[in-house]
């Protein structure tokens, strides 16, 4: 099942930018699939950027991460920031940070990080559990869901774009062959 929701500019995929999209991911392989076509449709480092993760525990956040960070290179060990906070990459010319916030006592722990870099030009942000560092981080491009159904096999992903720069990322996505049988 597949769910596009366009702007008002227009009623075809080319002529209007997707603000959602909806895939049914059945293994953990499609998840990496996902990853990857994220990856792959990553727009210039011209600004920065940040990806929402939402999902309960073992949805895939860490993995479709891990499958993005390959799909740009990236060959070194990718461990989950579950306890580190954040994990740093350098891949495609962006500088990633890895945020899992699942554990953050305090949002103002954030500041030792560096949160308020994580918008510089060139820095990707993806964060899991974005609710524990509410009022630090700054406006997504992109909020991925991540929802076990029950009826289904494997879950559910939902990507909202919900900025210029995501709607023009998630278009790109939208439009690639990789993940068409997932709409």
């Amino acid at each position: 099942m597949s769910e596009l929701t366009k702007s008002d500019s227009g009623s075809e995929l080319n002529h209007a930018l997707v603000q959602a999209l909806l895939l049914t991911l059945p293994t953990a392989e499609d998840t990496d699939v996902v990853g990857a076509a994220l990856a792959k449709s990553l727009p210039p480092a011209d600004s920065g950027l940040l990806i929402e993760l939402r999902g309960d525990l073992g949805m895939g956040k860490t993995a479709l991460t891990r499958a993005f960070l390959r799909a740009l290179g990236v060959t070194g060990a990718v461990r989950s920031p579950t306890y580190t906070l954040c994990e740093p990459y350098e891949a495609g010319g962006w500088q990633i940070m890895h945020l899992d916030l699942y554990r953050l006592g305090d949002p103002e722990e954030l500041e030792y990080i560096g949160v308020r870099e994580l918008d510089s030009a060139g820095t990707l942000a993806i964060v899991e559990w974005p609710d524990n560092g509410a009022g630090w981080l700054p406006k997504p491009a992109l909020i991925l869901v991540f929802d076990d159904r029950g009826q289904l096999p494997g879950r559910q992903l939902r990507i909202n774009a919900v900025s210029a720069a995501g709607g023009r990322w998630l278009q790109n996505v939208a439009e690639s062959a990789t993940i068409a049988h997932y709409m």
